[in-house]
């Protein structure tokens, strides 16, 4: 199956929605589409314009009104949709969405985010090891995964505009950094990297000091292929022009 997937932190799908995201889906060809921090539930949403394109919506919403979720879009039909980790403190907070295609798995994921004190950094600490576990668990049953999503660290001084300013900042600690190296050590692969190994791209600008007109970013989204599909990788990329978010989409193209 010859698949090109994308993954987007739309900081909130009705605002991304108003900033034509349906209209600017028009001109792309995916077949997978996994949004995160979409910030609504399916009921407060009207996605006929995306479905209209002939997408199905799988929502995986946080509890909490106006915070988190993901949703995944799929062209293909999912063999199997499922919510969540099994872990109530992240699937309260619409963390992760997996859905099956054939032989494939495709993790949608939002990590949380350590930017606003040491108790959210350590929640962000403990998701990043339980998360590892799962997915090496997972793995046994569906070697073939896809884990895509807004990992909220920056994982080499190559992905940060900054990397000397930063070195104390959430997103870019020594301890997330590390994880990021386990993650990809562990039987991942980075695809942009892969393809791109020497390119400084960004797909992450806060709203602040004109970061983004300065391309003055962060890489915390990817898509990671475990390595059985390594050599499915036909090609990967990030798309800065897209401006309905404080981020940017990040895709790959699976042959």
């Amino acid at each position: 199956m010859a698949l090109r997937i994308a993954s987007y932190n739309v900081n909130g799908i009705r605002s991304a929605l108003n900033k034509g995201l349906a209209e600017w889906l028009v001109g792309q060809d995916f077949d997978i589409i996994g949004l995160q921090e979409t910030k609504a539930s399916a009921d407060q949403v009207d996605t006929s314009a995306i479905e209209a394109l002939g997408y199905q919506a799988h929502w995986h919403s946080a509890e909490k009104k106006g915070y988190s979720g993901v949703l995944t879009l799929s062209r293909p039909r999912p063999d199997r949709v499922l919510e969540g980790m099994g872990m109530p403190e992240y699937d309260a907070e619409g963390r992760v969405l997996r859905t099956d295609y054939g032989e494939i798995t495709v993790l949608n994921c939002y990590f949380p985010s350590g930017t606003t004190g040491e108790i959210r950094q350590a929640v962000k600490m403990r998701f990043l090891e339980d998360f590892y576990h799962w997915v090496m668990r997972l793995r046994e049953e569906r070697p073939n995964l896809i884990v895509m999503g807004d990992y909220n660290i920056a994982h080499t001084e190559q992905d940060i505009h900054d990397p000397k300013g930063n070195k104390n900042s959430s997103g870019f600690l020594p301890e997330e950094r590390a994880w990021m190296t386990r993650w990809f050590d562990s039987g991942f692969v980075d695809t942009f990297r892969y393809k791109h190994p020497d390119r400084i791209a960004y797909s992450w600008w806060t709203f602040r000091a004109n970061a983004r007109t300065n391309n003055k970013g962060w890489r915390i989204d990817y898509l990671a292929a475990s390595q059985p599909l390594r050599h499915r990788i036909a090609d990967a990329g990030i798309e800065p022009t897209a401006m309905h978010s404080d981020h940017c989409p990040v895709w790959m193209m699976l042959s």
